[in-house]
């Protein structure tokens, strides 16, 4: 690529972050670059003591309409979008007398901010930017001759470059400005309108756009032959986007899909009730529990699946403290996230170099609205967050037999995980905790051999007379389709059942739990996670 050199003359700089603004103007101005913007940005060089033209002295026009119409002009876009080596366009420029504008600092009102913080709708309507967007897309595809910047971490880079090039840019920097230009845009329009579809709830918007903005380069993917990276969304949700890592080796692709699953599982149990720990293995929990402290929490989680907590995520939806920090780092883990520590807790964590500790502030609402995607072969399958909480749902006894109020509390318990294992899904649970998990399998009677299987090597392991599915409650994530699943679980020694119901054989699946003397209840809602 040549280097096709083109010298700073003037620069418009119009931004609503005046992060490092001043330097950046006094370092251009010393350049011999003349300064060109508006308003506030305008007002702050100018306070700065530094010499700079208002765009209307540009334009010959005022800012007019509250400020929405100030850059949209011939002789700003003319400036920006003019081919310096096309003859006709000097002779435009010329003709109507357009200076050209050779470099472009623009970042846009904060719309995603605006939107974050629940702010009206007239608001988030005043916080759209026009001229933003439309200057920095004239710059970008003019970038031949101009550079344009969208964020204040790149001033410097320009700053060097013009430095090592007598205030010139290179057409390099100048095109990967460009791109991350349009990038920005493209992000910026994302918010927007899926802000708009939201408002107006519509369900499946003709055009769909997601846009997110960098927070790390990953080393690789789900293997290391996939390149991947990390973005953060509008939708500022707690949990692995927003947590700040106190320590530990890098978070890997795997390391960040599996702690986005322990997190958002640990968020269905409110802190203000109970403590309760998670802890995930390939997206998949295999031990939770609920304790009057996290520690009590964690070694009851702990004792459903000892083999696959080792290299597992853990969650916590409390303070993490210094007794459970000690206990925790008993065994090998890759990443503990809570939403927050103590010094002491921080302090025990920092002797395990390798260990990942990520406090998110708070925990995610399991109940708030949103929207996942998956990419499938051409195509993107777009749906609202599963936000159904068991708490909120109308359950039906099923059986002549109602569950006792300890199997109750177990049974939403078991139902509460079991929206966070993937299907199909069986959850035995005893005493607030897991005791058995069947995940992802073809067949919901595997599952639940599986899950009692797991169960009775557990049971081996701690040396126990049997296994703890004995008096267990069960969970199905979705539908018994045959009463055959249904029977595996009793056959564990499951004493009562929660499922959705709604199987065409709902009536066989009810007399055989009656026949056994199971309770079961019907939630109404499934729970499918693929």
């Amino acid at each position: 690529m040549p280097e096709k050199l083109r010298r700073v003359a003037r620069a418009l700089l119009s931004v609503s972050d005046k992060t490092g603004l001043i330097e950046l103007a006094r370092a251009l101005s010393a350049h011999g670059v003349e300064l060109v913007s508006t308003g506030g940005t305008a007002k702050a060089i100018a306070e700065a003591g530094l010499k700079v033209k208002d765009v209307s002295e540009l334009t010959a026009f005022p800012e007019m309409m509250d400020g929405r119409v100030k850059t949209l002009h011939p002789k700003v876009h003319g400036a920006l979008l003019a081919i310096r080596d096309n003859a006709e366009h000097k002779s435009a420029m010329a003709a109507h007398g357009i200076a050209p504008i050779d470099l472009l600092v623009v970042n846009l009102y904060p719309f995603e901010a605006t939107i974050d913080r629940g702010a009206e709708f007239a608001d988030c309507i005043e916080n759209i930017d026009i001229g933003g967007p439309a200057m920095i897309r004239a710059a970008a595809k003019n970038h031949d001759d101009v550079a344009v910047v969208v964020e204040a971490a790149d001033y410097q880079t320009v700053l060097d470059e013009l430095a090592a090039n007598q205030g010139a840019t290179s057409l390099a920097l100048r095109r990967r400005l460009a791109a991350k230009a349009f990038a920005r845009t493209a992000s910026y329009d994302a918010a927007i309108s899926n802000w708009f579809a939201g408002e107006l709830k519509t369900e499946a918007p003709d055009f769909r756009a997601f846009g997110g903005r960098l927070i790390q380069a990953l080393r690789y993917g789900e293997n290391p032959h996939q390149n991947a990276a990390f973005y953060a969304l509008p939708d500022q949700r707690a949990g692995v986007s927003t947590a700040r890592q106190l320590q530990g080796k890098e978070l890997s692709y795997n390391n960040i899909n599996d702690t986005d699953a322990a997190y958002e599982c640990v968020a269905e149990f409110d802190p203000a009730r109970t403590a309760a720990c998670v802890i995930v293995k390939h997206a998949n929990p295999c031990g939770v529990a609920e304790g009057p402290d996290l520690v009590s929490a964690y070694r009851k989680a702990l004792a459903c699946d000892q083999t696959s907590a080792y290299g597992g995520i853990i969650a916590l939806n409390r303070t993490l403290d210094a007794e459970t920090a000690r206990t925790v780092t008993e065994i090998f883990t890759e990443v503990i996230i809570a939403p927050d520590a103590t010094e002491e807790a921080i302090a025990i964590v920092a002797k395990r170099r390798t260990l990942r500790l990520l406090l998110a502030g708070s925990l995610p609402d399991p109940r708030a609205r949103g929207l996942t995607a998956k990419t499938v072969a051409g195509g993107l399958l777009v749906q609202s967050r599963d936000n159904a909480v068991v708490d909120d749902m109308a359950m039906k006894v099923a059986t002549r037999r109602a569950p006792t109020d300890a199997e109750m509390r177990d049974l939403k318990f078991a139902f509460r995980v079991a929206k966070h294992v993937k299907s199909n899904t069986i959850v035995y649970a005893k005493d607030l905790a897991t005791v058995g998990v069947g995940a992802g399998q073809m067949s919901r009677v595997d599952s639940a051999r599986i899950a009692a299987r797991k169960a009775q090597d557990a049971a081996a392991e701690l040396k126990l007379a049997e296994p703890l599915t004995r008096g267990s409650v069960v969970a199905s994530d979705a539908f018994f389709p045959f009463a055959d699943g249904m029977l595996a679980c009793i056959e564990a020694g499951a004493t009562a059942v929660i499922q959705p119901g709604g199987s065409m054989r709902d009536d066989e699946v009810i007399k055989a739990a009656d026949e056994h003397g199971i309770a079961m209840v019907f939630t109404g809602v499934r729970h499918f996670r693929h």
